[in-house]
């Protein structure tokens, strides 16, 4: 499939744009200049907040195309409008869990022929290293494989975007669990506390999506996010909230065994948050692998100025 040609500008869909990441990549893809589309699904419904976050998206430049996913034809015929296509769709237990919902996507890519670029829905842990994960967090790597068997198969250039813990779920609580906002008194700290950790505003991983979607460097490859000053342990994330505060918090270290002691009694979604803590503030499953400088977001676009954690613990005070 021939690239995109320079000067030109690049035309990307983006789908599942109404959610918590696709807002912002259709934020970033339209500051990034590309001329951009979202794909605007009838099952929306009476959903008034999606459908005025569409046409506050149609104020700002973005073109919306209807299409469903149970209607194989209309999507092929929105994939066709586009080189690029972003899918943003959620993978998490506690939200709506739609990842293979995708390979309608893939199918439609395949038969539309146009597309010089599929990004699934990525964007956390790398999948092909989550073969040993928890059930039932393991659903979500084993259906992001499926998606990316499926696109390889169909010879669909790719890029996958992973790596980093969103910011707002993992750095704003100093990563406690079932809250969003920093405790006043006291902090669970898991094992030692000094397994390094990826953190990144979620607004920085859609600027770099937007950046890595028509960059011909990125094309069949995996584009870690891993900015060097958020390579953070749970230690020095709670330090630096300390630092900010002038206030210490009591802190309570957590082992392996008893934070996964009663795991099967739990709900699933409960039980699939806690098997993907484990493997990042335990594991260390973010970090344990070397990623060279040209599959670095940070390293690739050093004119994206990330948002540091020091920084956005600021707006907890």
């Amino acid at each position: 499939m021939e690239g995109i040609k320079s000067g030109e500008k690049t035309r990307v869909l983006v789908v599942g744009a109404t959610g918590y990441l696709g807002k912002r990549i259709v934020r970033a893809c339209l500051a990034e200049g590309h001329e951009t589309y979202v794909l605007q699904r009838p099952e929306i419904g009476l959903d008034i907040e999606k459908v005025q976050l569409l046409f506050s998206f149609k104020k700002l430049g973005a073109r919306l195309v209807e299409a469903s996913f149970s209607d194989h034809q209309s999507l092929v015929s929105a994939v066709k409008l586009v080189d690029v296509v972003v899918s943003a769709m959620s993978g998490v237990h506690f939200r709506s869990h739609n990842i293979l919902v995708q390979l309608k996507l893939v199918e439609a890519i395949k038969e539309a022929g146009n597309v010089k670029r599929f990004l699934p829905s990525e964007f956390g842990m790398d999948p092909p290293r989550m073969g040993h994960a928890l059930p039932p967090g393991r659903d979500t790597f084993d259906q992001k494989m499926e998606v990316r068997h499926a696109i390889e198969a169909a010879g669909i250039p790719y890029s996958y975007v992973v790596g980093a813990c969103f910011a707002a779920y993992f750095a704003g609580n100093l990563s406690q669990m079932e809250t969003l906002l920093p405790p006043k008194k006291k902090a669970n700290i898991y094992g030692d506390g000094n397994v390094k950790v990826v953190f990144a505003d979620e607004d920085d991983i859609a600027k770099y999506t937007a950046k890595t979607l028509d960059d011909p460097r990125t094309v069949n490859k995996t584009v870690y996010i891993r900015p060097q000053d958020n390579v953070l342990t749970q230690n020095e994330l709670v330090k630096i909230w300390e630092k900010l505060t002038g206030n210490e918090l009591e802190k309570t270290n957590i082992a392996a065994k008893v934070f996964l002691a009663n795991i099967e009694h739990m709900e699933i979604p409960h039980q699939a948050g806690i098997g993907h803590f484990y493997h990042i503030f335990y594991e260390g499953c973010l970090t344990d692998h070397e990623v060279g400088e040209d599959e670095e977001a940070s390293s690739l676009y050093p004119d994206v100025k990330y948002n540091r954690m020091d920084d956005y613990l600021r707006m907890f005070l």
